[in-house]
């Protein structure tokens, strides 16, 4: 070696040391000044958890609901205990009467029902939930107990008051003309942490409230950074700019598997993943009236198209088990098994065949039927890194066969706007997980800003309509098991959700961070809880 290659490799190896000291002192200064740094594709957004346009994980920091929901089922949170009428339709809550809202204002049963109220008041939007549409009336009885009263008895109404949204609180003095609908003037809520400085798309800061009603946090602030997914993502860990990565409230994985390992391996982190929290899955648009996919037979072929265990294995690196039916066994009143459509590529041929898409004999042709080529139309998530792979993937399986798929990226929000309006043949999405489902997911079949266009093309949908609000009403665990039982074949012989893996929460988090737990709900993470060593 001459003597320039030897300095040369000297200063390489030098500046690789001072990288690596750099990223240690980053890390080392996040950890005495108890920050936490997350790195998040997107903007957290508008924080009014009446509506639907921030972030949940965000949300879960600054709000709370009266109950919370638990692998061991309800449990007390902002009310300390409630009973239940002997009809199911009277819930009578006691509050905790030493909690305070962030600006001070007193958290009591008045400021209950004006929250509920003001959500109430634009329940067209949260039709999704059921509860939403059973809300007859909120009394309150006196300063720290109030009843909620319901139009019918629903067994779900506890669950869907634990999520993170929208049945939580915000101070009263922060409404808008009485309301929230509107907007907030700011956001002040009952939780562990207070909204900070927010620059959009760029930073936010939630800081640590000193004045928590429970166990304080630990943590002096919890910052959200903005970062795009992939290479950015990862320099920005690997750098100690962002200090934490978590898959996000629309199943969006900014660090690809290569990623996490090459953190992991560098001392400084560790990887962490939670229990299956949802399912992940094909969505097959039957509403799409000039599309091949309003015809049931070439839904139910495109069914034996999709190779999971390929996906689970290849893509996902056997982090997530492929996903045999909608809902996981640990969902609650999921306690069969449902029919499973497996990768058949000669089958999926026959089933084309019978819906009149003739193959060429030429090889990569595409099939046609009256003149028209057999061309379809898949959404994915462009933040994901996994749904772009598993896209280019599906787009490869589904050439062999003569289907053309073009595959399209965009934002989360763009994605979830083409659920609503109808406008795809095909998209990447998932359940509403634990926390939600069974009932929630199975509410989205029929709501418009939920799956209403994907089942609108199937042959009994009044029939599928009515037996969701039956099964709703149903008290008896096991008679509501049989019920769901009987929807969820309806939609398999439909092949309107073909799932794909049973999805988990993945965390990134410094070496040195205790208590990284998980919640019921992939929406949200307890930051509360955690410390460093």
């Amino acid at each position: 070696m001459n003597k320039l290659s030897k300095i040369t490799v000297t200063l390489l190896a030098s500046g690789m040391i001072l990288a690596g000291c750099s990223d240690n002192k980053a890390l080392e200064n996040k950890k005495s000044e108890k920050t936490l740094s997350y790195t998040t594709v997107k903007d957290i957004g508008d924080m009014n958890p009446h509506v639907y346009g921030g972030s949940m994980s965000a949300e879960s920091m600054l709000y709370e609901p009266l109950v919370r929901n638990t692998k061991d089922g309800i449990k007390p949170l902002l009310a300390k205990k409630w009973d239940i009428s002997a009809d199911g339709k009277t819930y009578t809550f006691h509050l905790c009467d030493d909690v305070k809202f962030h600006d001070g204002t007193k958290f009591d049963a008045e400021a209950v029902k004006k929250n509920i109220d003001a959500v109430q008041q634009n329940k067209k939007l949260h039709a999704w939930l059921k509860l939403s549409t059973l809300i007859d009336d909120v009394k309150v009885k006196d300063t720290y107990t109030v009843q909620l009263h319901l139009k019918e008895a629903y067994q779900p109404a506890l669950a869907e008051l634990a999520m993170p949204r929208p049945y939580v609180f915000v101070s009263p003095k922060d409404f808008k003309n009485g309301t929230t609908k509107d907007g907030v003037k700011a956001f002040d809520g009952t939780g562990p942490f207070k909204m900070g400085k927010h620059k959009k798309d760029e930073q936010a800061n939630f800081n640590k409230n000193n004045d928590y009603w429970g166990t304080k946090p630990k943590l002096n602030q919890v910052q959200a950074k903005v970062m795009p997914a992939g290479e950015t993502a990862f320099l920005s860990m690997k750098k100690g700019e962002t200090n934490f990565a978590f898959t996000d409230d629309r199943g969006t994985d900014s660090l690809d598997k290569d990623s996490l390992k090459q953190l992991k391996d560098t001392g400084n982190y560790q990887v962490k993943r939670s229990q299956a929290m949802n399912t992940k899955m094909l969505v097959v648009n039957s509403g799409s009236k000039d599309s091949a996919v309003k015809d049931k037979t070439v839904r139910q072929a495109l069914g034996h198209l999709v190779n999971r265990n390929k996906i689970a294995t290849d893509i996902l690196d056997k982090q997530e088990k492929p996903a045999t039916q909608l809902f996981a066994k640990n969902v609650t009143d999921i306690n069969f098994n449902m029919p499973t459509r497996q990768f058949d590529t000669h089958k999926a041929q026959q089933l084309l065949d019978k819906a009149g898409w003739k193959a060429s004999s030429k090889e990569g042709s595409i099939r046609e039927k009256e003149g028209k080529s057999l061309e379809l139309a898949l959404y994915y998530d462009k933040g994901s890194s996994s749904q772009k792979e598993q896209a280019e993937f599906l787009q490869a399986e589904f050439k062999k066969v003569g289907i053309k798929l073009n595959i399209n990226g965009g934002t989360s929000d763009k994605v979830a706007e083409r659920r609503t309006s109808g406008d795809y043949d095909l998209m990447f999405n998932q359940t509403w997980g634990l926390l939600y489902d069974p009932q929630s997911t199975i509410a989205a079949f029929k709501a418009k800003n939920g799956y209403e266009s994907a089942t609108s093309g199937i042959a009994h949908k009044d029939a599928l309509y009515r037996d969701i609000d039956a099964a709703f009403k149903i008290q008896n665990d096991k008679q509501r098991s049989a019920k769901y039982q009987h929807i969820l074949k309806q939609m398999d012989d439909e092949g309107i959700f073909i799932p794909i893996s049973h999805g988990r929460m993945t965390v990134v988090a410094p070496k040195d961070l205790e208590k990284v737990s998980f919640t019921q709900s992939q929406y949200e993470l307890p930051f509360n809880e955690m410390q460093y060593k």
